[in-house]
């Protein structure tokens, strides 16, 4: 007779892994033990690979249920020990460091989200703003991308849920560094009053956290969650055409092993706490969580977004994610006791000289010419980019048994 651990019981409550060079996550033995204890049907997650495969040039797919490493498998570039580019995956690092630092610092932010911080002491090198309307930004509208200023590439605005179509920004006249750009960033509308995704939001909260924590934020990161989480080798895409980013990049592009990937959500799982440690505020995760009073144009929260409206159709409506570009995801179930990381990207985003970490296994070359199915009057071609990152919570999400 095999004895299921009921959802929440205290072992799975207290459980958390070791660093992978110390064991790493536990496991089950077999696909009938996977079943009866993790509730997991592992012929569905297979499934869900394939179909990720379909989307995706490179990836793998790593899940966590009731703190058991069920499932890891990956193709073409993806490896345990791959450091891909993880794109605006990033941008929830971003936001749960400054969920630290707003416990870490209170007394020089006691205003915590609230705070308007296009001032003199938290954005000193923003002046003279290059719009008025900046000086009413508060921080819970950068983290949450409502705060008017203008987002990349084709992205729209929404207001109250409705598209805006947004011109784009012209380049500027002459060349600005990594920090200015994001700070003289053209505002479309006034703070609170729209969504737009932009990265250049998320950076400028990574320089308000500089400012506060005196560290880059990869430092910050690297003894607050790094550090305790037990990471492995890790860090940042800052190696770009011949050129190293000067900061660590608030809008992205954080590398990890994809078994160190998934700690971050189950963190997030347990309310913010590792152990016995409380890592993140839990009122923060709470916040990731949930539909903020920041944004009520659109599902992001705290950089997550959220399924409370169940636009996710197959999924929870509890159920947070970050997407990242290439169709890659990090994704938490409270009420499945679920965690997952879709690790998807291009060559590009696997080339190990974006980070400089050392290339510890040998590259698949299965893959170097695939392309995506054409979007035809003989295809439909696959379901990429952002809905490609739902549908693949769907179809895990449907793999859980009890």
């Amino acid at each position: 007779m095999i004895f299921v651990l009921p959802l929440g019981s205290a072992e799975n409550e207290n459980y958390f892994p070791p660093p992978d060079r110390e064991g790493g996550w536990r496991t089950l033995p077999d696909p009938a033990k996977i079943r009866a204890i993790a509730g997991i049907d592992l012929n569905r997650l297979d499934q869900a690979l394939e179909f990720e495969k379909e989307t995706s040039q490179h990836g793998g797919l790593v899940v966590v249920r009731h703190g058991y490493l069920v499932y890891e498998k990956y193709f073409g570039n993806g490896n345990r020990e791959a450091h891909p580019d993880m794109a605006s995956i990033g941008k929830a690092f971003t936001s749960v460091a400054c969920g630290i630092m707003l416990k870490e610092k209170r007394g020089e932010i006691p205003d915590g989200l609230d705070t308007k911080v296009f001032t003199e002491k938290y954005l000193p090198e923003a002046f003279p703003l290059s719009d008025p309307l900046k000086a009413d930004i508060k921080l819970g509208q950068l983290l949450t991308m409502t705060s008017g200023m203008h987002g990349e590439g084709g992205n729209p605005g929404i207001v109250n849920g409705v598209d805006q179509k947004l011109e784009p920004v012209p380049p500027p006249s002459e060349p600005q560094d990594q920090d200015s750009s994001a700070l003289r960033i053209v505002m479309w509308t006034k703070p609170g009053e729209g969504y737009s995704y932009s990265s250049a939001s998320a950076h400028v909260a990574s320089i308000v956290l500089r400012h506060l924590t005196g560290m880059e934020m990869q430092q910050y990161i690297g003894e607050k969650l790094a550090g305790p989480l037990g990471f492995g080798a890790w860090g940042y895409a800052l190696h770009r055409n011949g050129t190293t980013l000067p900061h660590t990049p608030g809008g992205g592009s954080i590398a990890l092993r994809a078994t160190d990937a998934v700690r971050l959500p189950y963190l997030l799982l347990h309310g913010g706490r590792w152990g016995n440690k409380q890592i993140v505020p839990a009122e923060y995760v709470a916040l990731c969580g949930k539909p903020s009073p920041y944004n009520p144009h659109s599902p992001m929260s705290l950089m997550f977004e959220t399924n409370a409206d169940g636009h996710v159709f197959g999924a929870p409506r509890d159920a947070y994610f970050k997407s990242g570009a290439g169709g890659s995801g990090i994704y938490i179930v409270p009420s499945l006791d679920l965690v997952l990381y879709k690790m998807a990207g291009n060559d590009a985003q696997f080339n190990p000289d974006l980070t400089g970490l050392p290339l510890t296994y040998e590259l698949n070359h299965s893959r170097d010419n695939w392309k995506p199915l054409p979007h035809d009057q003989f295809h439909d071609g696959p379901v990429g980019g952002d809905d490609g990152v739902r549908r693949l919570l769907e179809m895990v999400i449907a793999s859980v048994i009890n």
